[in-house]
């Protein structure tokens, strides 16, 4: 049996310091401020760094380090990119017999910017093949559906694309052979109607959210936190997470629970929250305390943006790194 199967994305990441750039003050960025390089023109790059990255994996890559049976189902490319993922998935101990490959995209691929002391980073997406697992590459979601592997949890990092439109098969394939599900929505999941998400988060035993996902999902200003609360819990009868960079919140539907962020010497944020949502699964798996959990999941999360990469810091043999790291 498997305590942990995760679903999501899987992608090569690209990490670059840049030295000589400008930023651009304007209300035509939707931030705000822009970055701004010499066109045709050869930029040096300070640092370089490489690493495999994607929700799906990065969270895999938790469970494993934390003991626990592990496989991640999604799709790769038919590329090198690809074959370097299944690699390292391996040597982790993570089981990629549900790896689908594909000819249509490449793998996933991200280039990681970043330009300034307090990390500030922008990010060029490439969703490739990730965006296109489909029924058939799903063995217990073919036409002719068998039982679901046996499993305690399955986690869903964010989907989108083709991937997306199984959400709602995957969790109901779990709810009907009795595994818990975790769910960290994507926008791109949060856009479906209102009727399908309510029929996804009466299943959902986990659920985790930033305070922008959270106001998207409820219609209500972020700031709103109460109102917010009490709209997720009638919606989700399981444990509801918002995080921000403050600290972490979350309800079980009987009680509300509040962690502050501490200080930590960042080197980059990339997986942070992949780390916390893993971090918490793995501890609510072995003692099932809330608690507990929320303060194992920010250990992870912090120990993860010591290092470059979404999986270089991850936490292992847990009994002593949480403890230094939880004080």
């Amino acid at each position: 049996m498997y305590d942990v199967i995760t679903f999501g994305s899987a992608a090569w990441d690209v990490f670059l310091s840049l030295d000589k750039f400008k930023t651009i003050k304007s209300n035509k960025f939707s931030r705000g401020q822009g970055l701004c390089l010499d066109s045709g023109s050869k930029i040096n790059v300070k640092e370089i760094f490489l690493f495999s990255g994607g929700g799906g994996t990065n969270t895999a890559a938790t469970f494993a380090n934390q003991g626990l049976k592990t496989a991640f189902c999604g799709k790769i490319g038919n590329d090198i990119f690809g074959k370097e993922i299944i690699k390292e998935l391996k040597s982790l101990n993570i089981d990629t017999g549900f790896i689908s490959k594909t000819r249509l995209k490449p793998t996933n691929y991200s280039v990681i910017l970043n330009t300034g002391p307090k990390k500030d980073k922008t990010i060029l997406v490439y969703r490739g093949a990730s965006d296109l697992l489909e029924k058939k590459d799903v063995p217990w979601l073919r036409d002719r559906v068998g039982a679901a592997p046996r499993a305690r949890w399955f986690y869903l990092a964010p989907l989108s694309g083709k991937t997306a439109e199984l959400t709602e098969k995957i969790i109901n394939s779990a709810h009907k052979n009795k595994i818990k599900v975790a769910f960290n929505p994507s926008k791109f999941q949060l856009a479906f109607s209102q009727s399908v998400l309510k029929r996804i988060l009466k299943k959902v035993d986990v659920l985790f959210l930033n305070r922008e996902e959270a106001s998207l999902l409820t219609e209500l200003p972020y700031n709103k936190e109460e109102p917010i609360f009490k709209k997720i819990d009638r919606m989700c009868p399981g444990i509801a997470i918002i995080g921000s960079n403050k600290g972490i919140k979350a309800s079980d539907n009987k009680k509300i629970y509040q962690f502050k962020s501490s200080k930590v010497k960042i080197a980059d944020k990339t997986g942070a929250g992949d780390a916390f949502a893993s971090g918490f699964i793995s501890e609510l798996i072995r003692n099932n305390n809330i608690e507990s959990a929320i303060k194992f999941g920010m250990a992870n999360s912090a120990s993860c943006m010591g290092k470059w990469g979404a999986k270089q810091g991850l936490l292992k043999n847990k009994k002593y790194e949480f403890k230094r790291l939880s004080k």
